[in-house]
């Protein structure tokens, strides 16, 4: 199979064409790959597979998660769904910047979104590249951030689904998580930006005035149009993302209308 692949930015980002995702071998899987990490965000459109089928794409990549907090597929527990608006009851959109469960030891390495129910207008994802935007400081600022520690904790999300009787259970299963401010990524070497205000609480070794001075700067690097590319949704477009490289922020500007998306996310390893 030859695939085609389109640039959407210089930083970011890129379409793949000539797929299909009911049939990847492991050698196409490969290629993909390799295309993944020189864009770290694909976009491959018009694939009505199945549900199991897009299990069975993401575990191409490595082991698959089950998010505990999140909702997730009865039949396939390894897919989170993400929905609001329409007669869903949910205004709740993942419209800050962040990467994938950056709370957890081993945070995902990918992510592969679906669009299920696509709104008329709107609720499109951004995705920044970390990498671009830490190049983007100025010396004195990555003299400042290297080396410092931030801490993740999925209670900022998620403390309001977290049964009071559980408490200690979850947070014995998932504890507080110290991250590098600054990550390397393991495949590629470079390094990116990896705090969000979803779930860092606080930097570790500064008073809370620095420790938000330097989340909100870090924050206005990634959220700077020249580092992104921007995706607009249709029924059965799958955008897969590498969380260890980009950050992510989805438009709530298709409220009321109904938006459904479905997850896998791919197991990954230790930040340093």
């Amino acid at each position: 199979m030859s695939i085609e692949v389109v640039p959407i930015t210089g930083s970011v980002g890129a379409e793949v064409r000539g797929i299909d995702l009911r049939d990847v071998s492991i050698d196409l899987a490969e290629e993909l790959r390799k295309v993944w990490l020189d864009h770290h965000v694909l976009v491959i459109r018009d694939q009505p597979i199945s549900r199991a089928a897009h299990v069975a794409f993401g575990r191409r990549f490595g082991d698959l998660e089950v998010h505990p907090f999140a909702e997730n597929d009865g039949e396939h527990p390894e897919i989170v769904v993400l929905e609001a608006g329409g007669d869903t009851g949910s205004t709740q959109v993942a419209s800050g910047w962040h990467s994938d469960v950056s709370w957890r030891a081993e945070p995902s390495m990918g992510s592969i979104l679906r669009g299920v129910v696509v709104p008329s207008v709107g609720g499109d994802t951004c995705f920044a590249s970390t990498s671009a935007a830490y190049e983007r400081l100025d010396d004195e600022w990555k003299a400042r951030v290297d080396g410092l520690v931030a801490v993740h904790d999925y209670m900022k999300v998620f403390g309001g689904v977290v049964p009071d009787e559980r408490a200690e259970e979850l947070r014995e299963r998932y504890p507080i998580q110290r991250h590098p401010v600054v990550r390397t990524h393991p495949e590629t070497g470079e390094r990116g930006i990896y705090t969000n205000r979803y779930f860092v609480s606080h930097i570790e070794g500064v008073d809370r005035r620095e420790s938000d001075e330097i989340i909100g700067h870090l924050e206005r690097q990634i959220m700077s149009p020249s580092v992104q590319c921007r995706v607009r949704w249709h029924t059965d477009t799958f955008v897969m993302w590498d969380n260890r490289a980009v950050q992510h922020a989805a438009t709530s500007d298709f409220l009321p209308e109904h938006r459904r998306m479905e997850r896998v996310t791919i197991v990954g390893d230790r930040p340093y």
